[in-house]
């Protein structure tokens, strides 16, 4: 039997590396990273980050702590997103692959499939036709289009080839667009013919570009520029025509090599790109999978931007497990008829969309009142309890209510993600209850290769992003200006660190941004704010980049505050503004229309039109009421209320810059955007405390 020496020197051993090169007399040697030695935490782990400070200050999962993660452990040669996208090939070659409902004639129907075989196919032909025309290796290759599977077959051709892939979202803007291709030295851009006419506008501007595929345009129709510009125009179809004659054999990446530069157009100032490996998404993949399984049974809608890294990352896990992804037909507004058709299995999305179909269900309970909302309120609460129970809930409330429920996301949704923005406890308790499946909120960013942290299966506690991703290791930073420390209580706060292989290897030609965000041990700092939960969990509080300052020296996190604010009937989009010239907030509120146009009813107000109608008094005051009841029900501080609002139609969207493609609010644009509301606000607000 050990003695307790024996096990303590085996626990010390454990901590150090072999070395081939050491002395081996020597019985010891120092691990150089931190130390292996952990203290549970339940979901997560907790190490020392220097073994001579002695403090216990870095995360990692409990499902890997002693390790990193980098590959699948059942597929440890797969360390590319080619050797991933093979493996699939080989795996499910005759299984359903890419689908989508666009025929080639431009109508909608049922969705057409492509297996994972003749998707690999594909790849080869494209890839082929690139070297053909004499793209060298490692060439900038951009991608101009939204969602569909010519994406995912040239961004698999580029994986192939050794291509970079650069996405380029078409909700960028022409401008930015532009900075992007010169900014990279692109040398190939696959677009459509809407994208195409905007490059013309510019190509003379953009001397790198060598060659331009039109996906789903016409040989005929091709314009020819190669004369005067050098630049060569080939129909998507042509090219994989071209590839097919003249096949290459694959020129596949190492797992260091640079996979894709992917462009953040955060809320400020010029894109940056962003440098992942190979072998960062890969890890990040690998990572995610530990906790969230797929299976090839499993149909994914794909309808998040694949330019924007929680889509991309996601194509990579569903390559790998050999799952069918059907294609939205590209516009939001028929995105729940896509999906009654393709009754997908799984679901990502975003806050900003469950949050409006948490506010339709609920309002359209409180409409109809009587027995059934009493009837709904009964197996809400119900399901509530025996969910918090870690109970299997009675399967009768699901047939009296919620099947109907489920319906609208094709009434087959076993699995839901959330990402890009936090989503309230209520919201996640809703989608549990109600689509009766798993709900996984995570946490990530473009510079980690997508996920950073992710709720754990089994884990029924809200309010959360979960335990650190395995594939990396997370430390809290204190910000004293923010009074954010390690030593708080109950909770240890502070601005997130996060360090393994899923990090990136920095801005692309901008070292000066890259030591703002990168230190000299690896760390990364997001500029998020995060707390630990007990049992190791998670959660972000703020935003250090977007804090303000109101006149009286209160620091207000908006972010925080417009989450509240979403809640509210008449909100479909709010933007809460403050500065430190003023005392306190104001917002402009994107109204839901319908339910403005049936409180106007209901309070028999006559109005000429919508815009008459968001300017009368009594509109504005309604809904500030409704917000203050909301405000007051999430504990806001005082000077956290907003003491006007501006109801507008027009949505913060994409196209009029309001937006981010992750749907942030880019808020230098919004301040100057409505400027004159904000000011009018102002003086409303002055005007009412001289009275």
């Amino acid at each position: 039997m050990d003695s307790a020496p024996q096990r303590r020197l085996r626990a010390i051993a454990g901590h150090l590396l072999a070395s081939s090169d050491r002395d081996p007399n020597a019985r010891l040697i120092a691990n150089p990273t931190a130390g292996e030695f952990a203290l549970a935490q339940g979901y997560s782990v907790v190490l020392p980050e220097k073994l001579q400070t002695g403090k216990w200050n870095v995360y990692r999962s409990a499902q890997s702590p002693l390790k990193l993660v980098s590959r699948y452990p059942q597929h440890p040669d797969i360390g590319t997103l080619h050797d991933n996208f093979e493996h699939a090939v080989e795996t499910f070659r005759d299984y359903r692959y890419l689908g989508t409902r666009i025929r080639v004639d431009g109508t909608v129907g049922e969705y057409k499939w492509m297996t994972y075989g003749e998707a690999g196919t594909s790849r080869s032909a494209i890839g082929s036709g690139l070297v053909y025309h004499g793209i060298r290796r490692a060439a900038c290759v951009g991608l101009y289009f939204i969602n569909r599977p010519e994406w995912i077959i040239v961004d698999h051709a580029c994986s192939a080839y050794s291509y970079i892939s650069v996405p380029l979202y078409d909700t960028l803007g022409p401008d930015a667009v532009q900075y992007i291709v010169n900014h990279a030295s692109i040398e190939v851009i696959f677009c459509v013919p809407q994208t195409l006419s905007i490059l013309l506008s510019f190509l003379s501007q953009i001397p790198s570009v060598r060659l331009i595929v039109v996906v789903g345009g016409i040989d005929e129709k091709m314009p020819s520029v190669a004369s005067r510009t050098g630049v060569e125009i080939v129909t998507y179809s042509k090219l994989l025509s071209e590839g097919h004659s003249n096949l290459q054999p694959f020129c596949p990446p190492k797992p260091e090599d640079v996979a894709t530069i992917c462009y953040t157009s955060g809320t400020t100032g010029t894109p940056k790109g962003a440098v992942l490996t190979h072998k960062s998404l890969i890890a990040n993949s690998v990572g995610t999978s530990i906790n969230i399984k797929f299976y090839p049974s499993d149909v994914y809608i794909s309808y998040l931007p694949l330019a924007h890294i929680y889509e991309r990352v996601n194509q990579i896990s569903l390559v790998y497990f050999g799952v069918a992804v059907g294609f939205y037909q590209g516009d939001n507004l028929k995105l729940m008829d896509d999906m009654a058709t393709l009754r997908p299995t799984l679901f990502s999305s975003v806050p900003r969309l469950y949050n409006r179909i948490y506010a339709g269900v609920m309002n359209a309970v409180k409409t109809t009142g009587g027995l059934r909302e009493r009837l709904f309120n009964a197996a809400y609460n119900a399901k509530m309890q025996a969910i918090a129970n870690g109970k299997n809930p009675s399967p009768m409330w699901d047939r009296l209510v919620f099947n109907k429920i489920r319906e609208k996301l094709g009434g087959r949704v076993r699995m839901m993600t959330s990402g890009a923005s936090p989503l309230s406890a209520d919201v996640m308790d809703f989608l549990r209850i109600c689509f009766g499946g798993q709900v996984f909120e995570g946490y990530g960013m473009t510079e980690t290769a997508c996920v950073i942290s992710c709720m754990d299966e089994g884990d029924n506690l809200t309010g959360h992003v979960g335990s650190p991703n395995p594939a990396c290791e997370i430390k809290l930073v204190d910000v004293p200006e923010m009074n954010y420390t390690s030593d708080d209580q109950p909770y240890p706060r502070g601005e997130i660190c996060v360090r393994g292989p899923i990090v990136f290897q920095g801005y692309y030609k901008d070292e000066v941004q890259t030591r703002e965000v990168m230190d000299e041990d690896g760390w990364l700092h997001t500029g998020d704010i995060g707390l630990w939960f007990p049992g190791g969990r998670l959660k972000i509080i703020d935003r250090k980049k977007n804090i303000f300052k109101l006149a009286q020296g209160e620091y207000i996190a908006p972010e925080k505050i417009e989450n509240v604010y979403a809640k509210c009937k008449f909100v479909s989009q709010c933007f809460v503004y403050g500065d430190s010239l003023n005392s306190c907030l104001v917002a402009i509120v994107s109204v839901d229309q319908d339910i403005l146009k049936a409180w106007a009813t209901s309070e028999g107000i006559k109005y000429e039109d919508l815009g008459h109608l968001c300017a009368d008094r009594r509109a504005r005051a309604a809904v500030l009421e409704d917000m203050d009841a909301l405000g007051k029900q999430a504990q806001l501080r005082g000077f956290e209320f907003v003491k006007a609002v501006t109801l507008v139609l027009e949505p913060f969207s994409l196209e009029n810059g309001l937006l981010t493609p992750t749907f942030k609010i880019k808020r230098p644009q919004a301040k100057a955007y409505f400027a004159k509301a904000i000011a009018d606000m102002y003086a409303e607000v002055s005007k009412a405390d001289l009275s």
